[in-house]
C-alpha cells in the first residue's frame, strides 16, 4: 500500500511559477511509474506528466516546455515544477503511483492504483 501527500499548491499570478511536492510512504517509489494529474471543475482529469523507473518523462501537450516532473528517490518524493503559469492551469493537482508498472508510463493501459488528496493551484 502506498500513501501519497501533495503540497506546494497556492495562488500565483499569470507568468509565475510553483513547485509541487508529493511525499510517498509505505513503499519505495523509485521502482515504478508515478505521475501528476490535474482536474478543474467541470472537466475531465488530465494526466500532465509522468516519470518511469529510469527517469524517462512524458508530458501532455498543454504543459510541455513549461512543466518539469522529477523524483528524489532518496527522499521518496515526486516533484512538479510549473513555470509560465496561465489561468488555464488552475486546477486541483494530484500525485499518483502505479506500482505494477515500471516503464512506458505514458501508455493508456497504465493503471495508477494510488492517488493523493490533491493540492489546489490557482492562477489569476
Amino acid at each position: 500500500h502506498v500513501q501519497l501527500v501533495e503540497s506546494g499548491g497556492g495562488s500565483v499570478q499569470a507568468g509565475g511559477s510553483l513547485r509541487l511536492s508529493c511525499a510517498a510512504s509505505g513503499d519505495s517509489h523509485e521502482r515504478y511509474c508515478m505521475a501528476w494529474f490535474r482536474q478543474a471543475p467541470g472537466t475531465e482529469r488530465e494526466r500532465v506528466a509522468d516519470i518511469d523507473r529510469g527517469g524517462i518523462t512524458t508530458y501532455s501537450e498543454s504543459v510541455k516546455g513549461r512543466f518539469t516532473i522529477s523524483r528524489d528517490n532518496a527522499k521518496n518524493t515526486l516533484f512538479l515544477r510549473m513555470d509560465r503559469l496561465t489561468p488555464v492551469d488552475t486546477a486541483m493537482y494530484y500525485c499518483a503511483a502505479a506500482p505494477r508498472y515500471w516503464y512506458r508510463c505514458f501508455d493508456p493501459v497504465t493503471e495508477f492504483d494510488y492517488c493523493g488528496k490533491g493540492t489546489q493551484v490557482t492562477v489569476s
